[in-house]
């Protein structure tokens, strides 16, 4: 019983209290009460807090965004932190795209050109990916955790400590419309004692002496409570000089991230050519005339001649092999796609069999691979001894 009292007095004390500070705010807002205003250091630590939050959340969630463009991957990997279990594997999105040209070369197969620069631009894709993945675990570690935890942890604490202080300055400001309203009646009740009984002086004296007090407990709480609340908003210098040190690391993995990227990409370029036939550029064309590469180091015979199908290599071995029905090794020179089915794709520096069939276009020759057999032009070939 006792108990169940003391909880219905607290009850009312607070509903009192809560009361208090509305009639407080409602009379601010409407300029009919004063306001006790904070020191101008507390204010613009105030602010500078408030701004600090903003802005925190703003970079995070952009950062998330960056990290991982998809919404429903994100919201998935948000419901997985909060039931504090792993998110499962995914593949991404370069993976995938690697994944799909491995598969794809081997379907057309690794002998040819195409499918031979498919596989090569598929594992520099995968590799790609984990270095994505990569940057997305370094980042969150080191740049999105801390962020997090300022958020959540730092100025929800802030947060807390403030929204007391507010309703310490109401119970303050509270207690001093109290004491002014308690002398403006003891005043009135001075001019008007010959009117009134001595016993109303003495209540109102009381009441005086009782609102003092209040308001020096008030106050002193309130000053309390302003110093915690300053020494917590002091902390957010050291706060900017933490997510400073965590933006450098944020920095640093982007920038590794991005060589990585370079460097794989150049190694690829340095494994498909630095340079393309010219002829790559115009597969619509083959059958115009024949194709032409772009530079011509230690191209089949001697001497050129320029025709009105384009530029014409002869050479005396080649002229041998079109006179005779033997066939001869050749290194192929240049990468080489097919334009169409009676073509056969090279790719530099294999080796392949060559020969000549009655009647063939004079920039052109037989080759054969194993059981691949199609035209192959004769400036892509260096005649073997």
């Amino acid at each position: 019983m006792n108990i169940m009292d003391f909880n219905v007095k607290k009850l009312a004390a607070d509903a009192g209290t809560f009361l208090s500070r509305a009639v407080q705010f409602t009379e601010e807002k409407l300029g009919q009460a004063e306001k006790t205003e904070l020191d101008a250091h507390l204010e613009n630590l105030l602010s500078k807090a408030e701004c600090t939050k903003i802005w925190t959340e703003k970079i995070m969630k952009q950062t998330e965004v960056l990290l991982q463009p998809n919404p429903n991957a994100r919201i998935e990997e948000f419901v997985y932190e909060k039931l504090d279990r792993k998110a499962p594997s995914r593949v991404n999105n370069p993976e995938l795209l690697g994944q799909y040209m491995i598969d794809a070369g081997t379907e057309f197969g690794p002998g040819t050109a195409y499918g031979n620069a498919l596989i090569k631009c598929g594992e520099t894709q995968k590799r790609i990916g984990t270095a994505d993945r990569e940057l997305i675990q370094t980042s969150a570690l080191n740049f999105l955790t801390p962020l997090r935890n300022f958020i959540e942890g730092d100025y929800k604490t802030i947060a807390k400590e403030r929204k007391l202080l507010q309703n310490k300055r109401l119970d303050l400001d509270a207690a001093k419309t109290r004491l002014k309203k308690a002398k403006t009646a003891e005043a009135k009740s001075s001019q008007l004692n010959s009117a009134r009984p001595e016993g109303d002086n003495m209540i109102w004296a009381e009441e005086v002496t009782k609102s003092e007090q209040e308001v020096r407990i008030t106050q002193s709480e309130f000053d309390r409570q302003a110093e915690i609340t300053r020494l917590l908003l002091e902390g957010i210098s050291s706060t900017h000089a933490h997510h400073l040190r965590c933006l450098n690391d944020f920095v640093e993995a982007q920038m590794t991230y991005y060589a990585q990227c370079y460097q794989y990409m150049l190694d690829l370029q340095k494994q498909l050519g630095s340079s393309f036939p010219s002829s790559y550029l115009c597969n619509n064309n083959h059958n115009a005339g024949t194709p032409v590469p772009s530079a011509l180091p230690n191209v089949i015979g001697s001497s050129a001649m320029a025709s009105t199908s384009g530029l014409v290599i002869s050479s005396p071995n080649i002229s041998d092999l079109k006179e005779s029905s033997g066939s001869r090794k050749a290194r192929v020179l240049y990468d080489y796609d097919a334009a169409n089915s009676t073509e056969l794709s090279l790719l530099a520096d294999e080796v392949i069999t060559v020969f000549s069939i009655f009647g063939m276009d004079s920039d052109w020759l037989m080759g054969e691979r194993g059981n691949q057999k199609g035209k192959v032009p004769i400036t892509y070939l260096e005649l073997l001894n």
